[in-house]
């Protein structure tokens, strides 16, 4: 069972940045497309970004062209730039794999993006 961290999160001004981490207790990628996810407050959670293990990514497209995912498999870390943020991007933002089984959601970071 891999363990999942992630870090990074904390209150920025629209239009500002941050960048994320998801550290891992093992290797994360190999056959396992990995994903980065985010809830807000009364709303499901929702996969915002993914990268294979070919490098390929994908975006959902309310964050496209602001947000790029990468991964440091040396590191078994994932990390998720955020450019150009918007107070809709206020979130808890999670790591894990596109698919199921999962692995356990880890505690999250939270990201608050005033006006």
């Amino acid at each position: 069972q891999v363990q999942l961290v992630e870090s990074g999160g904390g209150l920025v001004q629209a239009g500002g940045s941050l960048r994320l981490s998801c550290a891992a207790s093992g290797s994360i990628f190999g056959n396992n497309v990995m994903g980065w996810y985010r809830q807000a407050p009364g709303w499901q959670r929702e996969l915002v970004a993914l990268i294979a293990d070919d490098g390929s990514t994908n975006y959902v497209d309310s964050v496209k062209g602001r947000f790029t995912i990468s991964r440091d498999n040396a590191k078994n870390t994932m990390y998720l730039q955020m450019n150009s943020l918007k107070p809709e991007d206020t979130a808890v933002y999670y790591c894990n794999k596109q698919f199921r089984p999962r692995w356990d959601w880890g505690q999250g970071t939270q990201v608050t993006v005033s006006v």
